[in-house]
């Protein structure tokens, strides 16, 4: 879902114009009006949002006593900016409720499953500020960035752990001196490769597997559901050649229902071995005119790949234009501009974690439109690694 900046400023904007009416049902019932909102029980939306109304007659704060929303209407409308307006006797404070800035599911929430959504937010379940970008109106496009490019199901698997005190699926890999060690020595042999005749080769494979559905990947980047467009593209590119292929293909073009299929959850989407380097490349696709941060690697995952023999971690980027124009760049996975582009993320993965990495979409942009090789500082990526380790 396209952030409407004109549409949600106006929002902002008129609701800010409504404070001191001090009442829920007529800031509910002007909102509506001008908006030309349909209703759907207690969330009001159109095109470019949604909202719910809740009302504080004790104080100003950002805090109601009775629950918000229930988890299966914020998964309805999580692929729009939902807000959460509190009416209070002086002024309405504004809040974003999609799934990525929940900390938890509080009411009713006993039996809340990954195949059984149930269960309400409380106010105090809301995420007040994510990656250190206070939750208020003036950040809202930022803050959307960022949710815009993380799939429901994965917010809904931390949701279901943090909620039921249950342990994730990923632990947290155990580092030892010695794994430290030969972590560590992934720097200089990513170094190695991004200067060898092994990475032109790679860049070269991947490049022409592009070039053979890029009219499908130009299709399928305007895909909605951030997962599916995700596992589309990588299977477009990586699947050798197969009637599951051409049926993908097929119903791309003609604008088709999607045949069902399964692409594995691994640390890399094409994995490549050369004598003396093993390849995981996870591929990243960024629609260059809209805003957002796709999503990164689980750092656990990486660390443990990258403490075997011949580990190379990398990032295969694709942007696509407004006119269905592709770039790519093949980035290690400590290229110096990547580094500085990477936010380390633990609101979504599991407690018992190191967390995950998100990619800001400006730092991508830069990357490919500065198409210069990938580059290794070894100094900064080793106090990368240290970072990381030490999570």
């Amino acid at each position: 879902m396209v952030y409407n900046r004109e549409a949600i400023n106006e929002l902002i904007g008129y609701i800010k114009t409504l404070n001191g009416v001090g009442d829920k049902e007529k800031v509910k019932n002007l909102v509506q009006n001008k908006f030309s909102l349909t209703r759907d029980r207690s969330v009001f939306y159109n095109d470019s949002f949604a909202i719910r109304f809740g009302y504080n007659g004790r104080n100003d704060t950002k805090r109601i006593s009775n629950t918000v929303l229930s988890l299966s209407a914020i998964k309805n409308y999580d692929n729009k900016p939902l807000i959460f307006c509190i009416v209070t006797r002086a002024v309405n404070h504004l809040l974003l409720i999609n799934s990525t800035f929940l900390n938890k599911v509080s009411h009713s929430s006993r039996d809340l499953r990954v195949d059984n959504i149930r269960g309400s937010i409380n106010c105090s379940d809301i995420m007040m500020e994510y990656d250190g970008i206070p939750n208020e109106p003036s950040n809202f496009e930022s803050l959307y960035a960022y949710h815009s490019e993380i799939a429901f199901e994965d917010n809904l698997e931390r949701l279901v752990e943090r909620t039921n005190n249950i342990v994730g699926r990923v632990s947290r890999f155990d580092v030892s001196p010695e794994i430290e060690t030969k972590i560590m020595s992934s720097v200089e042999r990513a170094r190695a490769f991004v200067n060898s005749v092994e990475y032109v080769d790679l860049q070269k494979d991947l490049n022409e597997r592009v070039s053979k559905v890029q009219g499908e990947i130009a299709i399928a980047a305007f895909i909605d559901n951030i997962n599916l467009r995700g596992r589309i593209i990588e299977y477009l590119i990586t699947d050798n050649g197969s009637d599951l292929k051409d049926q993908v293909i097929s119903a791309l073009r003609q604008k088709t229902a999607l045949p069902s299929f399964t692409t594995k959850d691994n640390l890399g989407d094409y994995s490549k071995k050369y004598n003396s380097y093993n390849t995981e490349t996870d591929i990243k696709t960024k629609v260059l005119f809209l805003e957002g941060n796709p999503k990164g690697y689980n750092i656990d995952k990486m660390l443990e790949f990258l403490s075997t023999e011949k580990a190379i971690y990398m990032i295969y980027l694709l942007g696509v234009d407004n006119n269905d124009k592709i770039v790519a760049s093949l980035c290690s996975c400590f290229d110096k501009k990547l580094i500085k582009a990477t936010s380390i993320q633990h609101h979504w993965a599991g407690r018992n974690t190191r967390g995950v990495t998100q990619f800001l979409g400006s730092g991508l942009r830069d990357i490919l439109d500065s198409k210069e090789a990938s580059t290794v500082d070894c100094e900064s990526a080793k106090e990368y690694l240290t970072k990381l380790i030490a999570r």
